[in-house]
């Protein structure tokens, strides 16, 4: 059984990865996901959290990304890794609340889970020198 945390950021991932290019309702989609995985409110108000910190942060997250993922643009990387990463950047730039291991620990394993083979190595090359110039 996978921890509350991880799995607010597995429902925060499944909400963005909606969200992208659609008009929809931030809250709407939270509130379908969350009833679909049967997610506690504690795992509900965190992955919130995550989601309405990445949309309203996404253009310094983006600005980040695009000046530590070297060789990739943002347009070039797959949908669910941008959003991982987002995430990510998320918590270790700006919200600062886990520890910067922790984040890209769950960051690597969402990646093993919901994209390629080789998402974990690309997401823990990006972070790591995003947690560098966090730092």
């Amino acid at each position: 059984m996978a921890g509350k945390r991880h799995q607010a950021r597995e429902l925060a991932l499944k909400v963005l990865f909606q969200l992208e290019g659609t008009g929809d309702e931030a809250e709407e989609v939270l509130r379908y996901h969350a009833a679909e995985g049967a997610a506690p409110e504690d795992v509900t108000k965190f992955a919130r959290e995550l989601v309405d910190g990445v949309i309203a942060n996404r253009e310094r997250l983006d600005e980040i990304l695009s000046a530590t993922s070297e060789h990739w643009r943002l347009d070039q990387m797959a949908k669910v890794d941008r959003i991982i990463l987002r995430i990510a950047v998320y918590e270790i730039a700006i919200d600062r609340k886990v520890p910067t291991k922790a984040a890209i620990n769950e960051s690597i394993e969402l990646a093993k889970t919901f994209s390629g083979d080789d998402a974990g190595r690309f997401v823990n090359g990006v972070l790591g020198r995003v947690a560098a110039t966090a730092s």
